[in-house]
This record gives structure tokens, C-alpha cells and sequence, in this order.
């Protein structure tokens, strides 16, 4: 256990099913972090290859990314080596953790209020963000790490409320009915625009179903990333709770078409498109969810990342020729 030479850190995970807008959410909340704070940001992705941290690094803040499935299934020593790193690195003010949106949280929460971190972090409300579109398709609500997340909130947040219809707001709100805990507090926002001071205030732990509901794997060692000089292209697969990711690691003298990268990231195959990419115009990150896609200019970084989710198993080798194609390689 590291030693945080600090009073206890007060911490907040950020729960949100998969394209919720918990990458963004975190990123306007580093934006008005006090001035001459120091905040850190624990990561976690279903993918292999850390796209959110990479959107993350702008920011100037410490990140240290898992990544490689839901943070419940690391949450045994690759994710107390990577928060013990963390803190001791950063010696943060604040510490934030993303855990993938296809995570369960009942094994995160069980870690972080181990004895071990008792006098090193201060569990803040555990905030969780709802899509009011999603809660129209039944496998959603269905989903035992949708209402897990659910039900490990002390916050709830209505993200992409511009987005939603009429329609589906008033389907938002009698959902919250149905929750029965009138105490707990509901807010609405769009762009993930959340507010600094509801990360203040005392956590509360309500029940979550039995861990074992969700398939565990086995902990698995954190090996370190080939070195991208020696293998500059790298390609990596992950799969689990219904889902694959396929994820490379690229050489950043590589230099992609972009409008080629944006026809392959609206690939009606894919839930998620993201990358953080050297592009011949400079470089670029890619988000793509429900079908809208986003293109921003980014800072150099020491590799290019692109990470696709999908539902269903993807043609590897097709889609690996259709990369080395927008990066002029085919």
C-alpha cells in the first residue's frame, strides 16, 4: 500500500454503460478543477490499447491506464499496482476512476473500501450516467452491469438530455420512479457537462448483486506493451460480456488519411469507434457512438491508438488491411 503523504484522497468512480460519455464527463470536470490542484485519473477500458487515457493526457493530469476488460475482473493486483502507482507518482489532491462501461462494480467498491486504502482514500459519491435513449432497448435494462451501476450510485446524471426526445425524458423520469430511492439526488445534463461540487459529499454503498452474477476471470498479469520501435504494428483482441474490441498500437511516423479513417469508423458493425491518430494534417482523435461521429485536433503523442467495440466477432484481417490502407501501407 503506498503511502500517500497526504490526507486521505478524496476519490470518485464514474459508472456509465458503454457510450455513455464518461471520457467526456471527466474531461470537463479536469478542466475546472481548482487552480494548483493536482488530480489524477484511474482508467480502464474494455479494449486493449488505452484510447481514453490517450484522450485523457491533454488535460495535464496523472492517468494510469488497466487496460483490457472491466476493471471487476482486474480488480485484484493489476488494479491495486496501478492505483498504488498512481498515488504515489501523482500524490493527487483528487483522485477520478473510470471503470469501462461494461464493467460491474461491485468488486471495484469492495477494493477500494478494503482496510488497505482506509486511511489513504476518501470514497466520494459514486456517480453514475444514464443515456434516457438507452433505456428503450430492453438488453440495456436487462444488462446485470447496467443496473449494478444503477444501484452503486449515490448520483445519478441524465447525459446526452439533447439528444433524447420528449418521449424518452418522460420514459427517464418514471424510470427513476420505479427506482424508489427518492433521496437519491437526479440531475440532467448534455455533453457530459457535470458540475465540481457533486463530487463532494459522503458515499453511501447500496447493495449490488452477488459479484459472482458477473463471470470473473482469473487475474491476469499486466506485461508490458511490446516496444512500438521494434514492433511498430501492433494489433490486440479482447473479448467478454457479449462484446469485442480489436485495438492497435501504431507507429506515430505513420501518417493516415483521415476521411479514410472516418468512413472505417462509421462502419454500422461497430458500437464503438475511437482513435487517437497521426494524421497528414496533424493529429487527430476519432469518437464514434449511436452513429455520430466526432473529429477534434489532438497533441502529438508517442503512438497512434484505434480501438473498434462491436457485438459481434469482426473480420480481423479485413479490417486490419482497411487500417494499413488509410495509413498508405496497402
Amino acid at each position: 500500500m503506498p503511502d500517500s503523504m497526504k490526507s486521505p484522497i478524496p476519490t470518485n468512480l464514474i459508472f456509465g454503460f458503454l457510450g455513455v460519455g464518461k471520457t467526456t464527463a471527466i474531461l470537463n470536470l479536469l478542466k475546472a478543477r481548482p487552480e494548483g490542484e493536482v488530480w489524477a485519473v484511474l482508467v480502464n477500458e474494455f479494449g486493449e490499447v488505452g484510447i481514453d487515457g490517450a484522450m485523457l493526457e491533454s488535460e495535464g493530469v496523472a492517468i494510469k491506464e488497466i487496460p483490457g476488460g472491466c476493471m471487476c475482473c482486474v480488480a485484484g493486483l493489476p488494479m491495486q499496482i496501478g492505483l498504488n502507482q498512481l498515488i504515489m507518482r501523482a500524490k493527487p489532491d483528487r483522485l477520478l476512476i473510470e471503470p469501462t462501461g461494461l464493467g460491474h462494480p461491485s468488486q471495484i467498491l469492495t477494493t477500494l473500501t478494503d482496510e488497505h486504502y482506509a486511511d489513504v482514500l476518501d470514497l466520494k459519491p459514486v456517480i453514475t450516467l444514464v443515456d434516457p435513449r438507452k433505456l428503450e432497448d430492453p438488453r440495456v435494462l436487462d444488462n446485470v452491469q447496467f443496473r449494478d451501476q444503477v444501484a452503486a450510485a449515490d448520483i445519478l446524471v441524465a447525459n446526452k438530455t439533447d439528444l433524447a426526445s420528449a418521449d424518452q425524458m418522460a420514459g427517464f423520469e418514471r424510470w427513476v420512479e420505479a427506482q424508489d430511492r427518492p433521496e437519491r439526488p437526479v440531475f440532467r445534463t448534455s455533453q457530459g457537462r457535470l458540475r465540481p461540487e457533486w463530487l463532494e459529499g459522503q458515499t453511501e454503498l447500496p447493495p449490488v448483486t452477488d459479484p459472482h452474477a458477473h463471470h470473473h476471470h482469473a487475474d491476469k498479469a499486466e506485461a508490458p506493451a511490446p516496444d512500438i520501435n521494434e514492433q511498430p504494428w501492433q494489433r490486440l483482441r479482447n473479448a467478454g460480456q457479449g462484446f469485442v474490441s480489436l485495438g492497435w498500437r501504431l507507429d506515430p511516423a505513420l501518417q493516415f488519411d483521415e476521411n479514410a479513417l472516418m468512413s472505417l469508423a462509421l462502419d454500422d458493425r461497430f458500437v464503438r469507434f475511437k482513435a487517437v491518430v497521426h494524421c497528414r494534417d496533424g493529429w487527430r482523435t476519432f469518437n464514434m457512438v449511436d452513429g455520430a461521429l466526432s473529429v477534434n485536433d489532438a497533441d502529438p503523442r508517442a503512438l497512434s491508438r484505434v480501438e473498434v467495440i462491436s457485438a459481434a466477432e469482426l473480420p480481423e484481417a479485413d479490417l486490419d488491411r482497411q487500417l494499413r490502407q488509410a495509413a498508405g501501407q496497402d
